[in-house]
């Protein structure tokens, strides 16, 4: 088959490169995925598309005319693609499910320790010969209480890391995973009561209708004053400007996150040269109380390795008219 594969990186390339077996014949472009570069997928059987890229309804409807006929996602996460659109014109996709909960849920938890422990600022302070210690009080993680808001694949990998730290877990979730409960001494309860409860929470949950803006300034009030808050979701689970509101404010202590909620475009790429007018993301960038990486949470060997596999079985399950197990459109959208 003919693949197109958009939002190109240089360091996915060569894992891509081993998982085909030189079976397909591939094109990389370094360019996203939206509606102005559809037009390039016209001779391609396959397009393969990041987070970061456009799946609209509009650009749908382009690529069909085009002759796409599948499309693989190479992340979990499908939040940027309307299959219920992708459906209707019969454009098959798939995600790359699972690819690696570990990476994401160690990322979340390197955040808290640099956060907590000030290791962005102990560095820089190091660096220009200051050691003192003054700005560089944290505290233990142990007896803490942990809330995780969004207990899947990843949220249990928090659960069970955290648990190793001594930590009380309390999770959010609208299923119950009764394993949960017994290998963790997890408890499940409302958002309200996590957000009282908690010293510190993890965002690990889909972005849809219902998560969108999930925390906001009226769920902020209901918080721990000292919490930190550590998102490794998607950026538009959190009002942005109410998680700077409240950072600002003293109203929550600090905010560890690998997202942005309007990375798109942003993420992903180089601006050293040429800075960004986005006054939103400068003072998410220059509070000393934010930890911003550039969604970088996946970016492991395991994790590439598993992100390329798992998108050549979705291209050789439809190559062979086989339904594969990751794909979207032929079940239901449930976790």
């Amino acid at each position: 088959m003919k693949i197109l594969i958009y939002s190109a990186k240089d360091f996915e390339i060569p894992f891509l490169e081993i998982a085909n077996k030189e079976v397909h014949q591939i094109k990389y472009i370094p360019e996203r995925l939206t509606a102005k570069t559809a037009a390039q997928a016209l001779g391609f059987d396959v397009i393969s598309i990041s987070s970061a890229d456009d799946g609209s309804s509009s650009v749908l409807e382009r690529l069909k005319d085009f002759g796409i006929n599948y499309i693989t996602l190479r992340s979990t996460g499908y939040d940027n693609v309307n299959l219920v659109k992708a459906k209707k014109i019969g454009i098959k996709v798939a995600n790359a499910a699972g690819y690696s909960p570990h990476a994401i849920a160690e990322h979340a938890v390197t955040l808290l320790l640099a956060l907590n422990r000030k290791l962005i600022l102990s560095n820089q302070q190091v660096t220009s010969y200051n050691f003192s210690l003054s700005n560089l009080v944290g505290f233990d993680l142990n007896k803490k209480t942990v809330g995780i808001i969004g207990a899947g694949r990843i949220g249990k990998v928090i659960a069970r890391i955290m648990q190793g730290f001594g930590c009380k877990i309390i999770v959010n979730d609208i299923y119950e995973d009764h394993k949960l409960t017994e290998d963790y001494d997890a408890s499940y309860t409302d958002l309200e009561n996590l957000c009282k409860r908690s010293d510190i929470i993890f965002l690990s949950i889909p972005l849809n209708t219902q998560t969108h803006h999930m925390i906001n300034k009226d769920v902020i009030q209901h918080m721990k004053r000292d919490v930190l808050l550590i998102n490794v979701a998607r950026g538009a689970v959190v009002n942005t400007k109410d998680i700077m509101q409240a950072i600002e404010l003293k109203r929550i202590t600090g905010y560890g996150t690998d997202v942005y909620e309007h990375e798109n475009g942003i993420f992903f790429y180089n601006y050293s040269k040429n800075k960004l007018q986005d006054n939103l993301l400068q003072r998410l960038i220059n509070h000393p109380n934010v930890l911003l990486t550039p969604h970088q949470a996946f970016a492991t060997k395991e994790a590439l390795t598993n992100i390329a596999e798992t998108t050549f079985y979705n291209i050789n399950c439809w190559e062979q008219q086989e339904i594969g197990e990751n794909e979207l459109t032929q079940k239901e959208l449930v976790r």
